[in-house]
């Protein structure tokens, strides 16, 4: 079974700064891509489909990417949804790392700014740590790439430590996943 990104948002502006959140969707009018928390996207318009004219559409960070800059992050409550045929419910599995936001779905997103402090599990990377420091915004991916240094004109989160976010499993076990924790240096 695919895990799934968990975000812990420690401390970000974005809580207390209306501006700084968004609703939006992906899919519709750019395709359809499954989002998980912490994945990075562009927000430049709105949907023109009835019923969603105040949501803005997630695409993918520019193939370019010295301009990956200004992005945002998704963000949604972790209430996962269980399909049975026809009908969906909310809440049957408490495991974050089942939860994603299936395309078509709106859901929450928010502009990292430089001192936010987030903690992500390495579901939300594109590839391993290693001996790297820094996490950048890459071009035509979703998910933050591990480099040994900060990417010009991107958004960069700088490794603060390796830590874990505790999952209930209802065993007796650790119950640990490894997570990282990152401050953001540029957008």
């Amino acid at each position: 079974m695919t895990t799934h990104a968990i975000l812990v948002p420690n401390k970000i502006a974005a809580q207390d700064i209306g501006s700084l959140n968004r609703s939006a969707v992906s899919g519709s009018e750019v395709g359809s891509t499954d989002m998980d928390n912490g994945f990075v996207f562009r927000l430049d318009t709105q949907s023109s489909t009835t019923g969603l004219s105040e949501v803005w559409l997630a695409t993918s960070p520019s193939t370019t990417a010295s301009t990956n800059d200004n992005l945002w992050m998704c963000y949604s409550p972790e209430i996962v949804v269980t399909t049975a045929g026809t009908k969906q419910f909310k809440g049957i599995d408490v495991d974050p790392q089942d939860f994603y936001v299936p395309g078509f779905t709106v859901f929450d997103a928010f502009k990292p700014q430089v001192g936010d402090i987030l903690t992500m599990t390495a579901d939300a990377f594109y590839n391993s740590k290693s001996s790297n420091a820094f996490a950048n915004s890459a071009a035509a991916t979703y998910k933050l790439v591990w480099g040994s240094s900060q990417t010009a004109s991107a958004l960069s989160l700088a490794y603060l430590a390796t830590t874990y976010v505790s999952v209930g499993s209802g065993a007796i076990d650790s119950q640990r996943i490894t997570a990282y924790k990152m401050v953001v240096i540029a957008n």
